[in-house]
C-alpha cells in the first residue's frame, strides 16, 4: 500500500513532455465519446476506421485511446478484429 507521501509526490509530478493531456489548456469542454470500429485484418485497422469515419462529422478531435479489443468469431474462426477508442473533442458551446 503506498503512503501518503508516495501519493503526495506522485501527484507533484510535472506531466510528462509530449503527453496529449499534458498541455496547459485555455478555458476549454471536451467531449468524450466512444466508437467501434471494424476490420477484417486487424485491430490497427479497426482504430483507424474508428477514428477516420468519426472525423468525417466531428471536428476538433483530440484524443484517440483504445479502450478495448476484441474478436468476432464464426463456426470457430476470427472474422473480425473490433476496437473501441474513445475519442475527444473539443465542445462548442
Amino acid at each position: 500500500m503506498k503512503s501518503r507521501a508516495d501519493i503526495d509526490r506522485a501527484s507533484s509530478v510535472p506531466p510528462r513532455k509530449g503527453d496529449p493531456m499534458a498541455k496547459k489548456q485555455s478555458d476549454a469542454v471536451y467531449r468524450i465519446i466512444d466508437v467501434v470500429g471494424v476490420s477484417e485484418k486487424s485491430w490497427e485497422d479497426a482504430g483507424r476506421i474508428a477514428v477516420e469515419t468519426a472525423a468525417g462529422s466531428l471536428r476538433d478531435l483530440r484524443v484517440a485511446e483504445i479502450t478495448k479489443m476484441d474478436m468476432k468469431v464464426d463456426n470457430g474462426k476470427v472474422t473480425a478484429f473490433r476496437t473501441r477508442v474513445a475519442l475527444s473533442f473539443k465542445y462548442e458551446a
